[in-house]
């Protein structure tokens, strides 16, 4: 039978009238009259040419078919009614939005975002992908990714530190096999160096690995940010320095190579908010989630 047919008031009247055994108790369920629920059994009775009850002066009994079909109305209605219980309690879907410096969202958030949704897939993530200060306006994010260089106050906002931002020197096995040989931190003298931003971070590590004898090249490529300067160091563009955290991936599979030991820390990782005690229950949940993800990350970079 095409669903279209289906006499749904009809058989929502049976199976009242055939729980009860009595029209008048029906209709008092139904909040209708007990002449409609007689003339919805009746056209019923009609539809499927057999009478479901006997009646008697003062009571109603079921014909066999008429037990046979309140059965399973009422198992279908109860599981119909159990299944709309559970959509009506169901929590809404939210939706975070985070914004993330560019390069940590490619090379380190989207990477385990899908972590989260597994344990929150109540929570959606948007990700507003900008390097830019936000002031956390009513429509902007509601939590931040953020990096410094120092311990930046962001002005009128909370900044929790979530680990530190360490670099290292860091190119393809292709060209370290192609290229000078690397018997010594000045020997990346010779390799084209990749800059990101500004030209001054080689010159923090090569400081910090007492090569300061010559000074740092003024040529090479100068790159927007960290995930363009690991995508150009994998090419074998040249030699990056490496954010640790973004490349330790690389590093583990072999697709990257760390020449020297000498690392240097140039910064840090912030979990920004207006109020980080003030969050929303969605976005209190992704804030420790994140936490507890750069807390992961932190150990395993203790093996590099």
């Amino acid at each position: 039978m095409k669903r279209g047919r289906l006499p749904l008031t009809a058989l929502r009247s049976f199976e009242a009238a055939g729980r009860h055994l009595s029209f008048s108790r029906a209709a008092e369920e139904l909040f209708v009259t007990q002449a409609a629920i007689s003339r919805q059994i009746r056209e019923l009775e009609t539809f499927l040419q057999q009478p479901l009850f006997v009646r008697y002066h003062r009571r109603v009994e079921l014909t066999e078919p008429g037990q046979n079909l309140l059965q399973q109305l009422i198992k279908s209605f109860d599981d119909i009614d159990q299944r709309l219980a559970e959509l009506a309690t169901r929590p809404l879907l939210s939706v975070v939005s985070v914004s993330v410096e560019p390069a940590l969202a490619a090379s380190w958030l989207v990477p385990r975002l899908n972590r989260f949704r597994e344990l929150r897939s109540d929570i959606d993530i948007a990700l507003d992908v900008d390097p830019r200060l936000i002031d956390f306006r009513s429509g902007q994010a509601e939590l931040a990714l953020r990096f410094s260089a120092h311990n930046t106050s962001w002005p009128r906002c909370e900044a929790e530190l979530l680990g530190p931002v360490t670099d290292s020197p860091v190119l393809s096995p292709t060209l370290l096999a192609s290229g000078p040989p690397l018997e010594c931190p000045a020997d990346l003298r010779r390799y084209t160096l990749l800059h990101e931003e500004n030209r001054q971070g080689w010159a923090r590590w090569f400081e910090a690995a007492g090569a300061i004898e010559a000074p740092v090249p003024e040529r090479g490529p100068l790159l927007a940010d960290a995930a363009l300067s690991k995508q150009a160091a994998m090419l074998g563009h040249g030699v990056a320095l490496g954010d640790l955290l973004l490349v330790r991936e690389e590093l583990e599979a072999g697709t990257l190579v760390k020449p020297f030991e000498a690392n240097v820390v140039c910064g840090g990782y912030w979990l920004v908010a207006k109020n980080l005690h003030k969050l929303s229950e969605p976005a209190t949940a992704f804030a420790d989630w994140i936490r507890a993800e750069f807390a992961e990350s932190l150990r395993l970079l203790e093996d590099l």
